[in-house]
């Protein structure tokens, strides 16, 4: 077993109500004026309406201009809002995009340096400013991992800020913050933690931690996003989707992703195409080229996606089982079917290759080593 440490939230907050649990813990972190960041969507849903009715004592402002794949250009206008009065914390409520902003925000208020400064691996200086997440989706997990994801527009692809900094004080995850989710973003932020999930536990750096984590999800995601999919009420769906976001987020944070998240990258970047749309793409695609390295570790996936496959099939067999319950479990959920049928060009492949490649922070982790044209064959199969 390899030496390996294991990272979360400072606090973890989960089950059926614990949204009004928050003004305990913004006493305890000495909480005066904060900013919340969240997107308009969230807003008019009323599922904010939760968290400002307990500050009701206290000032507060709220950004709201969050949007699906935020970019450098949205942290630095949060920032400005930031500094605009006397704030002293952060509290997102949102999806894995307003908790991202809002982990550099939180960096950028604590540190003298600049975002881009910021982008790669521990390259931040300094803790930031107290932060509490609320998320609102079950899907990202980004509550509980040190990673930030953003566009860059002058590039066309994303980067990420990489520090245990970025970890939140406090995350709480509450499912009745998930019931206005629409059903396309609960598919999609769905599907995003069982590749979590999947990728964790065929990570290189999986540990007998993060592959219980990853395992657990994997089942509780199989079992329960159908019907928070087709029945958004379902409190039930919703909470197992909830801790199950969250265990894949414990999981991936501490093992890692791998070449789904480093081929959904540039699709993001170059067509701006949700992340967990992007990662829904490739995933099926993406286990097709790592099955010959991981037999084993599939036929482990089957028995906790309940794969229907008998004791006498081989490795082989199961893990194809595997993968086409993948297809039809995207299916499903709505997720659209190949890359053409989201206007992506195959001349652009090549590009997209290319760029994919340069993710070597993500594709280290990945059960097979892959080349430029291993890239380009994984998106002609996904087109």
């Amino acid at each position: 077993m390899q030496i390996s440490s294991f990272k979360s939230a400072h606090t973890l907050i989960t089950g059926h109500g614990c949204s009004s649990e928050l003004i305990e813990h913004i006493k305890s972190l000495n909480i005066n004026y904060p900013l919340i960041v969240t997107d308009k969507g969230v807003r008019k849903s009323g599922t904010l309406e939760l968290i400002t009715a307990q500050l009701e004592t206290m000032p507060f402002s709220i950004f709201d201009d969050v949007n699906a794949e935020p970019d450098n250009e949205v942290v630095e206008h949060c920032f400005e809002v930031y500094n605009c009065k006397p704030h002293d914390s952060i509290i997102s409520v949102g999806g894995g995009s307003a908790i991202d902003i809002a982990k550099c925000v939180a960096m950028l208020a604590g540190n003298s340096q600049s975002l881009n400064a910021m982008f790669g691996e521990n390259k931040v200086i300094n803790r930031g400013v107290p932060h509490i997440a609320i998320p609102t989706t079950a899907g990202t997990g980004s509550e509980v991992t040190n990673i930030a994801i953003l566009a860059v527009p002058r590039e066309q692809t994303k980067k990420g800020v990489v520090s245990n900094y970025l970890l939140p004080d406090v995350a709480i995850v509450a499912p009745e913050m998930t019931l206005s989710c629409p059903p396309h973003v609960t598919a999609a932020s769905g599907v995003d933690a069982l590749v979590h999930a999947i990728e964790a536990y065929l990570s290189k750096f999986a540990s007998p931690i993060t592959d219980a984590l990853a395992i657990k999800a994997m089942n509780m995601i199989m079992r329960h996003l159908p019907t928070a999919y087709e029945a958004p009420q379902d409190l039930d769906a919703r909470e197992n989707m909830a801790t199950a976001s969250l265990m894949a987020g414990l999981a991936f944070g501490n093992a890692g992703v791998g070449a789904v998240h480093a081929l959904a990258y540039p699709l993001g970047g170059r067509y701006h195409i949700s992340h967990g749309v992007s990662n829904a793409l490739m995933l099926p695609y993406v286990m097709q080229w790592n099955k010959s390295a991981c037999l084993a570790r599939f036929v482990d996936m089957a028995n906790a996606l309940s794969t229907p496959v008998s004791p006498e099939n081989n490795a082989d067999f199961v893990a194809n089982k595997v993968i086409q319950q993948l297809h039809n479990l995207c299916a499903q959920v709505g997720i659209p079917k190949g890359l053409h049928s989201l206007g992506i060009n195959k001349e652009d492949i090549p590009e997209l290759a290319q760029e994919a490649i340069k993710v070597e922070r993500l594709l280290k982790n990945n059960p097979r080593k892959l080349s430029l044209s291993d890239i380009e064959s994984i998106y002609y199969a996904a087109y």
